[in-house]
Order: C-alpha cells, then structure tokens, then sequence
C-alpha cells in the first residue's frame, strides 16, 4: 500500500511548537537498524495490479507523463544532457535519458540509468541526515562547539546547529581563501586538499575575525559550513566522512550507485560522467576531494531511493527528521527558507510547501524537489551547464494538477 506516515504526516508535527531533539542512551539503537530493515524501506513499494492501477488513476498518470515529457523536451532542446526521473505516490511517471557521459566519446557513451552524476550542494542532504543520525545516538549535540573537535579552529561560538543551518557567518573556503591556500598549502605529491588540510589550514593562518560575519546573526549560506560538518563527523565516529555515509546510509539504503568523489572503490568509475560548460570538459578541481558541502555522485535510481528512505521514516525518528523541515531564516521576507539541509518553499502558514536542493559544480547541475503533502518528487541531473534544470514551476504545476495558488513563481535559486 502507499506509505502515508512520511513526509506528508512531517507536516503536522512541524506545526506543534519547541520540537526537541532526543539524544538519550537509547538512541545509540538508531545507528544499529538493521540493513535489511532500511533497505526494504527504501525498495519499490509492493503493490498489486489493481492497486497500480487506482494510483495512476487518482493522480491521472498518463496525462501528467506526457506532459513531463513535453516540458522535458524543451529543455532538452535548450541544452540539457541529463537523467531525468519524476514519481509520484510510488509510481513513476517519467523516466528518461538525454546525451552523453563524455562528449569526446560520442555515441560510445551515452547516458543510461546507471550514469553517475556529481551532486554538488545536494551532497549537503546527507551531510545533514548523516549529522542528525549521529545526534540521536548521542555522539553529537546541536549545541556542541566545532572547538570540541578541533581545539585550534580561530572562529567561536559557532555550534553544529549554526552549521547545519548556514548561521555560522564562516565566509566561503573555495573563495575566500583561494589564493593563501594554494600558496600555502600546495603540496606536489598531494595537489589536491582534502577536508583535515582545509581544517589545518584554519588553524593554522587564523584568518582575521572581521573576514566573516556574527554568529547567529543571520542566514549566509556558505560551503565552509558543511566541509565542517563533515570534518566533524569524522572526529565524532573515528570514520573518514566517506566511511561512515557508505556504512550507515548507502549500503543499508541499497544505494550502489552512490559513492563519496575520494573513494577508492573501482566500481564508482562504471557509468561515471564528466562536467562540462558548454562542450568543454572541465579538469579535476582544486577543491574536488573536499566533501561534505559537495562530492558525493548518484544516480536518479538511488536519488529516488534516497527520497522514499525520507518519505519512510528509515532513517531518523519523525521528530528528528522534522527538524531538517523546520524554517530557520526569517531575515527576508518571502517564500523560500532553510531548515538543516533542506531548502523550502513555504505556504502561507510559513510551513514548507516544497522541500528540495539543488546545486553547480564545475558543469554539473542538480534538483532534488518534492512535495511532502502530494507525494511527488522531481529529480534532475545534468552535467552540462544548463540552467534549465533549476526552472521546475511548469513540472510542478502538472503534479499538482495545474490548479495550486501555492505553486512556486520563482525558480528555485542556484548554489553550490
């Protein structure tokens, strides 16, 4: 039958007031789920012939895909090379592939399911969860300071909770610092730095306090938020960041597809794209082994996992999981807002209508978008710059049937 105790059911618990999480002995059970119970939540739901067919019924399948597939067509027209997979209450609806893994290739390398794509900012999603799992099992507290980790970080007074919500004020590492870190700490043998040299590299130049903003004061979203976050969980769990995700998120989730851009496995590079602005193939980045706020590659298939884990409740307990839906950036007027991880388009009850995340990264492009109330979601990925994979407004008016007033009226903002 159709899951109807996830994300949708989020929106009553995020209306109640003062959602407090949980860290009590008893949580430590929360790292210890069983694979086969997380996988099968994750998994295809099981329904009969005649329970398909009531489903597509309901949410009149048929017309919506074609319509996808008319909104897909123009932006394929328009540049995009991608995967494309839009479901809705388990059934999906469209599904398709459009270019190349590697232009130079040709024909020889066309795009399939299986093609892996670097995420970008949507990597902060798991980043975020990973972060949540490890506070209900007491490892890690929303109040906990990044100098209980690392003694020599210059900045305080900023906690994990002013990190997963981007409150840090912690300017950008990939501009900020870019030009002291490469005259500091290039190293021939190991070109490329990781998350510790990054961290390293903080305690070591002490950048000015009046480089980066208050703590607390206000929303700024900023990578260097989630490369700590990241650096964090390794000191907190004795893993690499790479480790401890595969373990407890993508094995279990039956992601096989997913890997973390440092990991050695060889099977990462089956069906790996590469970036390209325009039709130029862009070079290994400097900051590419840094991960947490970016690095990780998927599929859609595994996306789609991802998304019925969430829908599911598989991961985290209903009220930690609310938490990440919880809007922390009232500064600005408006519809969109941030929670731990997420990104949202609120109603007028300023409850998130739309979850989602997108992201950019050196010609990848990205949206993870979904609607907890009508059960769908919209996953896109592109590794040619195209900007069309962040204008979801006519996909999401066909979801919702066309006749929403809620239905968003500006794209969704692009960040890396």
């Amino acid at each position: 039958m159709v899951r109807t105790n996830g994300l949708g059911g989020l929106l009553s618990v995020l209306l109640s007031v003062g959602i407090l999480l949980s860290c009590g002995q008893d949580s430590q059970k929360q790292l210890n789920k069983s694979a086969d119970a997380l996988r099968n939540c994750a998994d295809d739901q099981k329904l009969t012939r005649a329970e398909e067919q009531s489903i597509r019924r309901q949410i009149n399948a048929d017309e919506k895909a074609r319509e996808i597939e008319q909104i897909i067509q123009q932006k394929v027209r328009a540049g995009f090379n991608g995967n494309v997979l839009v479901a809705q209450k388990g059934i999906v609806l469209y599904k398709n592939c459009f270019g190349l893994g590697h232009f130079e290739r040709g024909q020889r390398d066309t795009l399939v399911d299986d093609s892996k794509f670097q995420l970008a900012s949507l990597s902060k999603t798991f980043t975020a969860i990973a972060t949540l799992k490890l506070i209900e099992a007491g490892k890690l507290s929303l109040e906990d300071s990044i100098q209980k980790f690392y003694p020599d970080f210059p900045y305080h007074g900023i906690t994990v909770r002013l990190l997963l919500s981007h409150r840090s004020g912690l300017p950008n590492y990939a501009y900020a610092f870019d030009d002291s870190m490469k005259v500091n700490f290039y190293k021939k043998e190991k070109p490329y730095p990781t998350n510790a040299v990054i961290m390293h590299w903080f305690a070591t130049v002490k950048p000015t306090p009046q480089r980066y903003n208050i703590p607390g004061r206000g929303f700024s979203y900023s990578n260097t938020n989630y490369m700590v976050l990241a650096s964090i969980i390794e000191k907190a769990t004795g893993q690499t960041y790479e480790q401890f995700i595969h373990k407890n998120i993508f094995e279990p989730l039956g992601m096989h597809q997913t890997f973390v851009a440092t990991t050695k496995n060889q099977l990462f590079n089956r069906h790996r794209t590469a970036g390209y602005q325009w039709n130029r193939r862009l070079p290994k980045d400097y900051y590419d082994d840094v991960v947490g706020d970016k690095g990780i590659y998927s599929t859609t298939g595994d996306l789609f996992r991802w998304y019925r884990a969430l829908n599911g409740d598989c991961l985290l307990q209903k009220k930690t999981l609310a938490e990440a839906f919880v809007p922390r950036s009232f500064e600005r007027k408006g519809a969109k807002n941030y929670g731990y991880g997420f990104r949202m388009m609120l109603n007028s009850l300023n409850q998130p209508e739309y979850i989602y995340h997108s992201g950019w990264w050196k010609g990848y492009n990205t949206m993870f978008w979904f609607s907890p109330k009508d059960e769908y979601v919209i996953i896109m990925l592109g590794n040619r710059y195209n900007k069309t994979v962040y204008r979801v407004k006519e996909l999401v008016d066909v979801l919702d049937g066309g006749s929403k007033e809620s239905s968003p009226h500006e794209d969704a903002e692009v960040e890396i």
